[in-house]
């Protein structure tokens, strides 16, 4: 085991910019991933961070690439990208910090 045990580990932050008066819908999609997401093999965060009426930043952490790699080829994404396609001004922005 390493010495150092997230040293391979990948941060992200998604920012998602509802729809006006989408807010909430985009919010409670968000929390229904969450608890599904978290349960992933790898997950070692995925919260909300930042939420104005505007936008809502969520943050991830995952053990390695190849557990980002599952998660993005994952149900509970397709999912939420589902849920999301009509309640999102722009496309989600994601980043690697």
């Amino acid at each position: 085991m390493s010495e150092f045990p997230d040293e391979h580990a990948i941060d992200l932050q998604a920012m998602f910019i509802p729809n006006d008066g989408e807010f909430f819908r985009v919010k409670l999609a968000l929390e229904i991933a969450i608890e599904q997401v978290v349960a992933e093999p790898g997950c070692l965060r995925y919260e909300i961070t930042e939420e104005s009426g505007e936008r809502i930043v969520l943050t991830e952490r995952w053990a390695s690439e190849a557990d980002l790699d599952k998660h993005s080829r994952g149900i509970a994404l397709q999912d939420l990208d589902e849920s999301l396609s009509a309640l999102l001004a722009t496309p989600a922005e994601l980043t690697r910090l």
